[in-house]
């Protein structure tokens, strides 16, 4: 097994390696690969899914088990997800370790590719300690000169400080929230690398009613 052959078998669900790391807290698991959206492409993948088709809730939860679920039975793998729990696995932290990722001014993590985007659908852990390079760029944040993420909450609900979660659902709920209910948060949208990473309004839309 090699990440090169996993890639391949992911991209064809439109899911990418959006790091990998050597786990310390996971027993009998040497090696971790964290798997995302790969983009553009996983919306329109994800929208002729059935768990998108059949009106339950959780759906895009759903379709994760299911299609990480056979990429673990397929590769020898054991899965895990962000939704399972409690106790919830920390995937923020493992964002962290498989130097892809780092955290933002306004704390959420922010990803080489995805920026303010990053979303993890699950990880596929194994036995065996995989060769790969782990990434050890300095954070793109370190680079942008703006900062555009911690002007961009029209309620500063995100902040260098905190996240005011109550504040934020309440903004969502008036009509000047619906800009951010229809196109995605504009912290996340403020992003430089937000704005290239291929993430359709629709999708983001999606995700916005599942946080209400």
């Amino acid at each position: 097994m090699t990440l090169a052959a996993l890639e391949t078998r992911a991209d064809e669900h439109a899911l990418a390696i959006f790091g990998a790391l050597h786990p310390t807290d996971l027993d009998g698991i040497a090696t971790l690969v964290l798997l995302g959206p790969r983009e553009p492409g996983f919306w329109s993948e994800f929208r002729q899914s059935p768990e998108y088709r059949d009106d339950r809730s959780h759906a895009m939860d759903r379709w994760s088990t299911r299609v990480i679920g056979s990429l673990a039975d397929e590769f020898g793998a054991t899965a895990y997800f962000p939704f399972d729990g409690p106790p919830h696995r920390p995937f923020y932290r493992w964002a962290l370790d498989s130097g892809q990722a780092w955290q933002s001014p306004v704390q959420l993590l922010v990803h080489d590719k995805a920026g303010l985007f990053v979303s993890y659908r699950g990880a596929l852990g194994f036995a065996d300690r995989l060769p790969m390079s782990l990434r050890s760029a300095a954070s793109p944040c370190d680079s942008c000169a703006d900062k555009p993420c911690l002007s961009a909450c029209p309620v500063a609900a995100l902040s260098e400080q905190s996240y005011d979660v109550p504040a934020c659902k309440s903004f969502l709920h008036t009509d000047a929230g619906i800009d951010c209910m229809t196109g995605g948060c504009l912290v996340r949208r403020a992003c430089p690398i937000s704005q290239g990473s291929g993430r359709l309004p629709e999708q983001s839309s999606f995700h916005m009613k599942a946080f209400l």
